[in-house]
């Protein structure tokens, strides 16, 4: 029998009311935050395999006997990011059509030999393969992590869980070169693999014992087959369900992240705007050995160290947008009588600055030999930005797309990875051309006048949402 009081269709199954405990709303609060840290530490996880070999690129290309060039030395790290840029593409319609567990297992499995392949690979072509590969895996949690926490945590409590999630992509790629570069300078860089591989292995079996189900279609989904063999009423249905056949669904699923992408303004400015800031990240990122082997004369171990500005800027950041993102909504709710999605992007209006200025800063300094500490100190303010950008942008699509909030967050991961694997490709020449501070003007001019966006779609973001409707 159906389960839904209110329904005037007795073959309708739905919650149990508004306090059903099946609702992954209405799970228990230590369930909820076991969910999240093992979301946020496989969101870590990840993308540590993305930059932790960063310091170690020149001596790859040395073992595999390639020439030392800049733009192919840059490719080996930035085609990790190819995987993630195509990864998502699938993995978010997937959890969204069988659920959230199975694609995190089935990736952690995969990332796991993925990351051995890269560790035993035998030549350049091999391990470009692999770690393409091993990206689109680890793709995983960035695709769906934003899902599922919005799948168990109230709008209104959504800001703390979403900034522990976003510190992965910003965290992670900072604290791989750290451990990168002493563990290449001590044991090589196949090390690097195995440590990482270690990693995942214990992440994977953490996620087993602590990750649930937690999409609301496929626990209603699984509720009606149940009643259906209890009952024999062939006529049950999820009140959730589309009523189309899957092989539909699943073609219209595959599709929803591209349309959201194209055809939705929001959601294309948004990815711009994020994928502009994960290239300025993967850029330093590439061009840091360079510049403090060359300029400040690091040994290959304590270039490791010049990605903790980023990183303290970062934790900064994330204690910032913590503070500010849940309390910044719930007093505007308050003050307008109604919640809207765009009342997560006030915080931005402060941090949006800080990207351009901390580009202004660590160009210049770098360029002048200025003492070392003050252009680290400059990337920690890009920390800080990218943190609170990463931030205020997820938490306001998943508010405001609930629904579909993996699509509308693969939308955003396909063109940020895209961009994050390319533009590093253009440092070296970019920086040969133009030096270390014009040429980081260039990006900090780019980054000054997006900043623009978090207040125009601030003011115009819900009437563009209303005359750009997308069928999803």
């Amino acid at each position: 029998m159906a389960s839904n009081p209110q329904s005037t269709n007795p073959d309708l199954v739905d919650w149990e009311g508004p306090d059903d405990p099946m609702n992954p709303m209405n799970w228990p609060l230590r369930k909820k935050v076991a969910i999240t840290i093992t979301v946020a530490l496989l969101t870590i996880l990840t993308p540590l395999g993305s930059s932790i070999v960063a310091p170690a690129a020149f001596q790859i290309m040395e073992e595999f006997q390639q020439p030392q060039d800049d733009e192919l030395s840059a490719f080996v790290v930035s085609v990790y990011l190819l995987g993630y840029a195509f990864g998502p593409m699938i993995l978010a319609p997937l959890s969204e059509l069988y659920g959230r567990n199975i694609v995190y297992h089935v990736c952690n499995v995969l990332y796991l030999l993925m990351t051995i392949a890269c560790a035993l690979a035998p030549n350049l072509p091999g391990f470009m393969v692999c770690r393409l590969l091993a990206g689109a895996a680890g793709s995983a949690p960035l695709s769906i992590g934003a899902g599922s926490l919005a799948d168990i945590i109230p709008s209104k409590n959504r800001g703390l869980a979403m900034g522990a999630w976003v510190l992965g992509p910003v965290l992670g790629p900072v604290i791989a070169p750290i451990a990168g570069g002493y563990l290449v300078e001590s044991r090589g860089w196949r090390w690097t693999f195995w440590v990482l591989a270690m990693l995942a292995g214990a992440f994977s079996i953490l996620a087993l014992i602590c990750l649930r189900e937690t999409h609301p279609y496929t626990l209603l989904r699984r509720k009606t087959k149940a009643l259906r063999r209890q009952t024999g009423n062939r006529n049950l249905r999820s009140a959730l369900e589309a009523g189309q056949p899957a092989s539909s669904l699943f073609m219209f699923s595959i599709l929803r992240p591209t349309k959201m992408l194209f055809f939705s303004p929001i959601v294309s400015l948004f990815a711009l705007y994020i994928a502009v800031i994960y290239g300025y990240l993967y850029l330093l990122f590439t061009t840091f050995p360079s510049v403090f082997l060359d300029v400040y004369h690091f040994s290959s171990g304590n270039v490791g160290l010049t990605y903790l500005g980023i990183g303290v800027g970062s934790i900064v950041g994330m204690v910032f947008q913590s503070l500010t993102s849940d309390a910044v909504f719930q007093w505007l709710k308050d003050r307008h009588g109604f919640p809207k999605p765009e009342y997560r992007l006030p915080p931005l209006f402060l941090s949006c600055w800080m990207i351009p200025i901390s580009l202004f800063w660590y160009g210049w300094t770098a360029n002048r030999d200025v003492l070392w500490i003050s252009p680290i100190f400059a990337t920690s303010l890009m920390g800080f930005g990218m943190v609170n950008a990463f931030t205020a942008v997820s938490t306001y699509l998943v508010d405001a797309y609930t629904e579909y909030a993996a699509s509308a967050i693969a939308a955003t991961t396909v063109l940020r990875s895209i961009i994050g694997a390319v533009l590093p490709l253009a440092g070296g020449p970019m920086y040969k051309t133009l030096g270390l501070g014009w040429g980081n003007s260039v990006l900090a001019f780019i980054a000054l006048a997006m900043c623009l966006l978090p207040f125009l779609l601030y003011r115009f973001g819900e009437r563009i949402r209303k005359k750009t409707f997308v069928t999803l």
